[in-house]
């Protein structure tokens, strides 16, 4: 308990800061279990607490945590045939990212991308209504939604919408996609790590044992994820991430 508040008390927050910090923690626990559409509320908490680039360096150890909870009990949902569309353009999009980190402000490119996500829900709208398989089917589909996960995966934390919005196109039922993202997501965010500790170096000693503190938090939220997963059916399930996906992006571009 003590080494906790002196952990907070070595990176300088303030009590509503500390909240907005187990708040991003809890909600991330929520989000791998399958409440998606958190993302960008998260990154934008996390963001307020620490500077930008820090605040990706600090959530990366959780994410990885929080999908190995994911992976442990939705691994036998996983649909290997549409990661492996996603994965190997989501990796070119990570190595875009490392490249992009210190070349473009923060501010503009998560304005940019809430853009792109929302112009994509669109899209997903307008596809659903036609109910038409011909555009998720093309390749191009495939590793464009990859490589824009790819790029805001590494500097943003917000690759969770495109992966969506991707899932959500190949009509995937809810376990399956839960399990197939979580698989996706381990596999990447565990690329990025060397990344984050030996290029950007924003993962320390001191980050990660703020991290290992965090974790029961995590541990609660994907209980309680798990449990509001189960009673969603579907159908509800599908509209619900459609929503959520929507309001994070316009969220995101006017905060």
């Amino acid at each position: 308990m003590f080494s906790a508040i002196s952990l907070f008390n070595s990176y300088d927050l303030s009590v509503s800061e500390i909240v907005f910090v187990l708040l991003a923690s809890f909600l991330l626990g929520m989000g791998k279990a399958g409440i998606k559409g958190l993302g960008v509320i998260i990154v934008l908490l996390m963001a307020i607490v620490f500077e930008s680039k820090a605040s990706t360096g600090i959530l990366i150890p959780m994410m990885v945590f929080a999908d190995i909870l994911a992976v442990f009990y939705y691994h036998q949902h996983a649909q290997w045939r549409f990661l492996i569309k996603l994965l190997p353009m989501m990796v070119i999009g990570v190595l875009i990212g490392v490249w992009l980190g210190n070349r473009i402000s923060p501010e503009f490119f998560k304005k940019l991308m809430a853009v792109f996500i929302l112009l994509a829900v669109v899209i997903m709208f307008f596809l659903d209504a036609m109910k038409t398989r011909k555009i998720p089917n093309n390749p191009l589909f495939a590793g464009s939604m990859g490589l824009f996960s790819g790029i805001t995966s590494m500097i943003g934390n917000l690759a969770g919408s495109f992966a969506d919005i991707y899932f959500l196109a190949m009509r995937l039922p809810k376990n399956e996609f839960i399990g197939t993202a979580a698989w996706l997501f381990l596999i990447i965010n565990v690329f990025k790590l060397p990344f984050h500790i030996f290029f950007w170096q924003t993962v320390s000693e001191r980050s990660l044992f703020l991290n290992l503190i965090l974790v029961p938090v995590i541990g609660l939220g994907f209980l309680l994820g798990v449990f509001i997963v189960k009673k969603l059916s579907n159908n509800l399930y599908r509209k619900f991430i459609f929503v959520a996906t929507g309001i994070g992006a316009i969220f995101l571009l006017f905060n």
